[in-house]
């Protein structure tokens, strides 16, 4: 504005001198004439160079100040950021923590300790080190006997460290599955294998007419040796198989309660014509979506293991009926001796049994619930376990219904 303003000062000026000039001559009327445009264009000329000038140094101004930055984030903002427990450690200070790590390590860290924020020997020598150096250690038993840490740190500044931790348990417990299956597989085929190679020696000793008796007797125990084995390879090529598929869902329609039907009359069939089972299936359910193969096992492996572990006097109950959640409901109940609340967790972990000595001795593998485990899953389904000792076991399976179409109606009951 003022230089607006300055500029109409000059050019009422330059005007003013124009007149006068014409007004000197006023005898003339040429020269008042040339007199007045003299002062117009002086004018002119005076507001246009101006109007040069002012946007010359408009954009000079703008060149030699430029817009200042956005901010940058926060500390907080980045250390939340990250799910891992992060601290930010200035000498031995705790100065800054994400929520993670409170929830890991307490609220009391920050501007704690940071030997006290992190109570283990192998965490203390390496963040006490001579020059606050980087590096990495591994803690175990931080905050609970299993858990597995990785504690790294990252070097700032002189006095500036972020120290970060990163929960390998679940790392460490699969590698420790994997080597226990290696190992329990190994021991569950080489006892049978001790067994008939022990046997078969006896055999080649007694061959005379009168070892008619024992060698009956050793070829029925081979035998089952050798029906025990089969059972445990085909356990392990199904689970095999089954998660092989796992990232695949099935889409076939399986009626689960005629599923059921044909389970219990192939169980009483091959037990001698038991009649323990006792079915309850509701009427027009709709199918579910599955492997018709796969749940087969699953029936097998659930009424089996209620016929051989529940009470040989009281009825295994199979029950198939809608949840109301868009799922169709399995459960299966027994009445025996239960199973202890400390075994449930570990129920469908590869060759875990509650009683060795029972599970061999009424054919089991110790993969059956494993393999009933990675079923449920490959099918997008839920597998609760619900036991009290001295009442009986009740598994209970939740598999996704099929939408009721016209294709899946002929499919149901």
């Amino acid at each position: 504005m003022e230089r607006i303003g300055l500029t109409a000062v000059t050019g009422a000026l330059a005007l003013a001198s124009g007149l006068a000039l014409a007004f000197a001559g006023a005898a003339d009327p040429l020269v008042v004439v040339a007199g007045m445009l003299a002062g117009i264009g002086l004018t002119l000329l005076l507001w246009t160079a101006r109007m040069w000038a002012d946007e010359g140094t408009g954009q000079t101004e703008a060149a030699a100040t430029p817009p200042p930055p956005p901010p940058g984030p926060r500390v907080e903002d980045v250390l939340g950021a990250v799910d891992d427990p992060l601290l930010l450690v200035e000498g031995r200070q705790v100065i800054r923590a994400n929520a993670a790590a409170i929830a890991a390590l307490g609220e009391h860290v920050v501007d704690d300790d940071v030997r006290l924020a992190i109570r283990h020997p192998a965490a203390t020598d390496l963040l006490t080190r001579e020059g606050h150096a980087g590096g990495s250690v591994e803690l175990i038993g931080l905050g609970d006997a299993d858990r597995v840490w990785t504690l790294s740190v990252l070097p700032l500044g002189e006095t500036t460290r972020l120290v970060r931790l990163s929960d390998h348990s679940a790392t460490r417990a699969t590698e420790r599955m994997r080597v226990d299956f290696v190992a329990n597989a190994s021991h569950e085929l080489r006892t049978p294998l001790a067994s008939l190679i022990g046997f078969i020696e006896t055999l080649e000793d007694a061959n005379g007419p009168d070892d008619a008796t024992i060698r009956a007797r050793f070829l029925g125990i081979m035998a089952g040796e050798a029906r025990r084995m089969q059972r445990l390879v085909d356990d392990l090529i199904s689970l095999s198989r089954i998660e092989a598929d796992k990232h695949r869902a099935p889409a076939d329609a399986v009626p689960l309660g005629t599923l059921a039907r044909e389970t219990a009359d192939t169980l009483r069939g091959s037990r001698g014509g038991a009649t323990r089972i006792e079915l309850a299936i509701e009427e027009g359910l709709p199918p579910v979506s599955g492997d018709r193969a796969q749940l087969s096992q699953l029936l097998h492996n659930l009424v089996g293991n209620a016929l051989k572990y529940g009470d040989l006097a009281k009825p295994v109950r199979v029950a198939v009926a809608r949840d109301g959640s868009g799922m169709v409901r399995l459960t299966v109940a027994d009445q025996g001796d239960g199973i202890p609340a400390q075994h449930l967790p570990r129920l469908t972990e590869r060759f875990y049994r509650v009683d060795p000595g029972r599970s061999r001795a009424v054919g089991g593998t110790g993969l059956g619930l494993a393999i009933v485990k990675h079923i449920v899953e490959r099918h997008r389904g839920r597998l609760d376990i619900a036991s009290t000792p001295g009442v009986g076991t009740t598994v209970t399976v939740l598999l996704p219904a099929l939408a009721e179409t016209p294709s899946a109606a002929v499919a149901a009951e």
